[in-house]
């Protein structure tokens, strides 16, 4: 998972108050610009606020999402879109089946997003780490971006525990924030000694989480009287304007659609579980 070329774990000390936690904005500076909103009406500063990776996606403005989160100055990872940019490779290493649709999307959205990246862009993608570490709320908390396992790799709930073992085991975390399913939800175990621990995916913003609405994700983490609390959040921003421009700037058509529909283009990516809850409106309130 780890390149020397990259800063690796970036320990943030202890963190208390209101946490906002969001994941891929994939280019789409609208969905940021409604979060911010909402971050700054729920009254949570920028050290409060984490970006679980992939700044850059899909979407139209890249640029212009980039230096929206550089600007707001908010806590932010690589993820696997950024890490590639950063290589010189010609595509996401988003993990797709090899000549799958996703696969062959990438080969136009990736391109575009390359060509429109600033070398100051570019330069401050360097500095992000690949995951960031912190105590909250008498916890341990590891933030990635796929798994330690690989920067890429997904974990969805329904992935077998046994699977995220393996990344409670490498980070000693009792809490992992991570991101790259473009699903949020919750999964919490009891360990052998008694102590609970916590895989929490915030979903993405970038793209509605495949269930039938425009809706997009994020995570509240509260410590209100020293208790480790979290809620997931779904909100509504400007995605008209995220798919115009998506066509404007003849980006694929399907992933264009799926800011309206709510509905993935295809589910390859996805478990057995989760392919059959696509058009299911999400509960996670």
């Amino acid at each position: 998972m780890t390149d020397t070329n990259y800063p690796d774990n970036q320990d943030l000390g202890i963190r208390s108050g209101k946490l906002l936690v969001f994941g891929g904005s994939y280019s789409n500076l609208q969905a940021l610009e409604s979060l911010r909103t909402i971050a700054d009406q729920l009254q949570i500063p920028p050290h409060n606020i984490i970006c679980t990776g992939d700044i850059v996606g899909y979407c139209a403005q890249p640029e212009e999402s980039i230096q929206f989160v550089k600007n707001w100055g908010i806590q932010a990872i690589q993820g696997n879109v950024e890490q590639n940019i950063i290589r010189g490779e010609d595509d996401c290493g988003c993990n797709f089946t090899e000549g799958g649709r996703c696969d062959l999307f990438s080969r136009t959205w990736f391109p575009y997003a390359v060509q429109t990246l600033s070398a100051k862009s570019v330069d401050w993608l360097r500095t992000l780490p690949l995951q960031l570490s912190f105590h909250y709320a008498d916890k341990s908390v590891t933030v990635l971006h796929g798994a330690a396992t690989g920067i890429a790799d997904f974990v969805f709930a329904s992935t077998p525990w046994s699977v995220k073992e393996n990344t409670f085991a490498a980070t000693g975390a009792d809490v992992v924030l991570a991101g790259h399913a473009g699903l949020p939800f919750a999964d919490k175990q009891v360990s052998d000694t008694g102590i609970d621990r916590y895989w929490l995916n915030a979903g993405v913003i970038g793209m509605p989480a495949n269930d039938g609405t425009p809706r997009v994700w994020y995570l509240l983490l509260d410590d209100k009287d020293g208790a480790f609390t979290y809620s997931f959040h779904a909100f509504t921003y400007d995605n008209l304007a995220a798919h115009q421009l998506m066509m404007t700037n003849q980006l694929p058509e399907s992933y264009a659609q799926t800011l309206l529909t709510g509905i993935w283009d295809n589910c390859e990516i996805l478990p057995d579980a989760e392919k059959v809850l696509q058009g299911r409106a999400i509960m996670l309130y």
